[in-house]
């Protein structure tokens, strides 16, 4: 087909974006005719818990940006401390089913969001496979079937991480940010984990309110990233956002992605247009993104080599 691929990536990470983002995504795929690869949280919402998050290095900045408040809802913020944590897998399977019986892709974003984003690059091994076990096993009660990708709930993973997602089976994952599909590859250049189909592109709370970019005019900018088709491409996007108060923004983008000829689709389509013997490898090393705070995995831009590594 013509045009280079555009993945769109779809973050699930609250019970009210389940419940009432992604019917609207759905709705706006549709009139678009347009596929996206859903991952879901699949335990329980305990977003409120991210309130320690006021410590963290840039958060009261980017907080300061984006009315948390409007996208979230205060009720979502009060879950996991004020109120209970409902449980997202269980309220809303049937929906989770209906987006896979709508010809989405669907996948595993995480157990718990704020556990996982919060704690996992400092968790154990044991810890670790604990959580993404948790979540598979939702997700093959949901859906009758493994699953069979992964992107990771804040781009937050550990060495034990890759190596899990090995073990469940995952044909790839999108769990790091980067420039183009690789295979991980450990300090000796050993394998590790899946390949990885990164996300390429920044997010809309990272780009409103910093250097003038506004609701009204941020589409443009995003447009203007993708305007030369030097490479394929991956749209994180989520519920909580582009499906709630920020859908006519969603609109815009993929109205102007379609007129720059590129071929819109879920992260498999992206997987499957790979020759994954000739992925290049790469390290993945932890870094700072402009407007996300704290710290993620983020694809090594050198690619891995045996001479450049006995440099090192």
């Amino acid at each position: 087909m013509a045009g280079k691929i555009l993945s769109l990536k779809i973050d699930v990470d609250t019970w009210r974006g389940t419940h009432i983002g992604v019917p609207c995504l759905l709705n706006i795929l549709k009139r678009h005719d347009t596929f996206a690869t859903f991952l879901f949280s699949l335990g329980p919402d305990h977003t409120g818990r991210a309130i320690k998050r006021v410590f963290r290095k840039g958060f009261l900045k980017k907080v300061s940006r984006t009315s948390v408040v409007e996208h979230y809802g205060l009720k979502t913020l009060l879950y996991g401390t004020l109120l209970p944590g409902p449980d997202i897998g269980y309220r809303e399977a049937e929906l989770m089913r209906t987006v896979r019986d709508a010809g989405h892709e669907v996948g595993i974003h995480c157990w718990d969001h704020i556990r996982w984003q919060d704690n996992v690059a400092r968790q154990s091994a044991k810890w670790t496979q604990n959580e993404m076990h948790r979540a598979a096993n939702r997700f093959k009660e949901i859906f009758g079937s493994s699953a069979r990708t992964h992107g990771a709930a804040g781009w937050q993973m550990n060495p034990s991480a890759f190596a899990c997602e090995q073990e469940l089976g995952f044909e790839y994952a999108s769990d790091v940010r980067g420039s183009c599909p690789f295979q991980p590859v450990d300090d000796r250049g050993g394998l590790l984990g899946v390949p990885q189909i990164p996300t390429t592109l920044p997010t809309l709370d990272e780009l409103i309110g910093d250097n003038g970019l506004t609701e009204e005019n941020v589409h443009r900018h995003l447009l203007g990233l993708t305007e030369e088709h030097g490479q394929p491409h991956v749209y994180t996007l989520h519920a909580e956002l582009e499906g709630m108060r920020l859908s006519t923004v969603f609109e815009k983008l993929l109205s102007g992605w379609h007129q720059q000829g590129y071929r819109l689709g879920s992260c498999r389509d992206a997987f499957d247009s790979l020759d994954t013997t000739r992925l290049p490898k790469h390290r993945i090393v932890m870094g700072e993104v402009a407007g996300r705070s704290g710290i993620l995995a983020l694809q090594d831009p050198i690619a891995y080599s045996a001479k450049t590594s006995l440099q090192m």
